[in-house]
This record gives structure tokens, C-alpha cells and sequence, in this order.
């Protein structure tokens, strides 16, 4: 515990390295096709157990979950964050973390074969039409919006959880509120047949992973000055 205590960094660095190496050990299991039958299976069931009345809110969801908003949204944090502590370091690694986050997104759907659902299986709305970032693939494997989805999830929780500021009864809502976001987010992109499940898992390592390479600077800040 006391080393853990005096090396935090290199403890965040190495929790967020060993996920983003079972990342990359799932993807060669993706890449074999091992899950073609979990995967079909997972979103069929889903698809005859939701009702068709809630294709309209995870559609929502898929647009909340786009880069353009999500990027938004990381440059608002990033920016109250920097006013508050002028940790700039935090905020660059943050950023080279999520540019990264898609670079290999972009990598896994050139590489990885694994083809998205067929399309008698989607059920995504158009809620909102405006240009996106969009990357053109074949393949689906990982989810974009999984990955996006769990940086946020652990950046912010990561900021939210080293304010002194904030309550313990604040932290309970915000963190109840990710969860929340994260599991419609998720379930979302199997029951609209935009991805599979596999695609999801390997989205969430990716995200996991890179969040946390993000967070490793913000404990260079101490936490009464956040």
C-alpha cells in the first residue's frame, strides 16, 4: 500500500497497460471469429426481448455517442479542468490519448475481419442529421462509440473522484449517471444491429485503457487544488 501510495502514476500506467495488452490479445480472438455465434445470438435476443418503442431513444444515444459531441464535451471538461489546476500536461496526454483511442479504432477496422451485422438486423433512426467524423470500413471491430463511452466514463470519474469539492452524495449521482449512460450506450449498439457484442467488449478495453493513460497526469495535481 505505501508503494501504491507514493507511485500512484506508474500504478494507473501499468492497470491501463495490461488492459489495452488484453485488448489486443481479444482482438487476435476477434480476428479468428470465435464469437460469430455469441455475437448473432447476443443481438437476436436482445432485438425479441426490447421493445421496437425504444429505437427511437437508443438512436438518440448513438448520436449522443458520435465524435463530434463527444469531442465537445472532452473540451469543455478539459478546459474547466485546466482553469482549475493549469495542469496543461494532463490535458495534452489526455488529448493524445483520445486521438490515439481512434487511431486504432481506424487500425482495428482495417485489420481485424469481422463484419458488421447484416442489415435486415439494424434498427438505428436518423434522430439528428448533421456532417460527422466518419471513417468508411468494411469491418466493425471495435466500437467507436463503446471506446468514446468509456474514456469519458473514466477521465471524468477519475477528475470527479480527486475533488475534494465535490459530495460524497454528488460523486453517488454522477458516478449512478455514468453507469446509466454507459449501459444504454452500450446495450445500444448490439440492439440497433450497429455492432455486435464482440465489437462492444473490444470498444470498452480500448476505452478503459486509453482513459486511464489519460488520467495518469492528473495525479500530479494535488487534490485540494482541483
Amino acid at each position: 500500500m505505501e508503494f501504491v501510495r507514493h507511485h500512484k502514476k506508474w500504478v494507473v500506467f501499468f492497470i491501463g497497460l495490461l488492459l489495452f495488452l488484453l485488448f489486443v490479445g481479444f482482438s487476435y480472438i476477434v480476428h479468428k471469429n470465435i464469437f460469430i455465434h455469441l455475437d448473432f445470438n447476443t443481438t437476436v435476443r436482445l432485438q425479441d426481448h426490447i421493445s421496437r418503442r425504444f429505437d427511437g431513444l437508443f438512436s438518440f444515444f448513438s448520436d449522443v455517442g458520435k465524435f463530434e459531441i463527444v469531442t465537445t464535451f472532452l473540451l469543455i471538461i478539459s478546459a474547466i479542468y485546466f482553469w482549475k489546476s493549469k495542469n496543461w500536461i494532463a490535458v495534452f496526454v489526455a488529448f493524445f490519448s483520445y486521438i490515439s483511442l481512434h487511431a486504432i479504432e481506424v487500425y482495428g477496422k482495417a485489420f481485424v475481419h469481422h463484419l458488421p451485422p447484416p442489415h435486415f438486423l439494424l434498427r438505428t433512426h436518423d434522430v439528428f442529421t448533421f456532417p460527422e467524423f466518419y471513417v468508411q470500413a468494411t469491418n466493425s471491430y471495435p466500437s467507436g462509440h463503446a471506446g468514446r463511452a468509456l474514456f469519458i466514463t473514466v477521465f471524468v470519474g477519475i477528475i470527479v473522484g480527486r475533488n475534494k469539492k465535490i459530495s460524497r452524495t454528488l460523486k453517488i449521482f454522477i458516478y449512478s449517471y455514468i453507469a446509466l449512460y454507459d449501459m444504454i450506450m452500450l446495450t445500444s449498439r448490439i440492439y440497433l444491429g450497429e455492432h455486435w457484442l464482440s465489437d462492444v467488449i473490444g470498444g470498452s478495453l480500448l476505452g478503459i485503457a486509453m482513459g486511464i493513460f489519460a488520467s495518469v497526469f492528473l495525479y500530479t495535481t494535488k487534490r485540494h487544488n482541483l
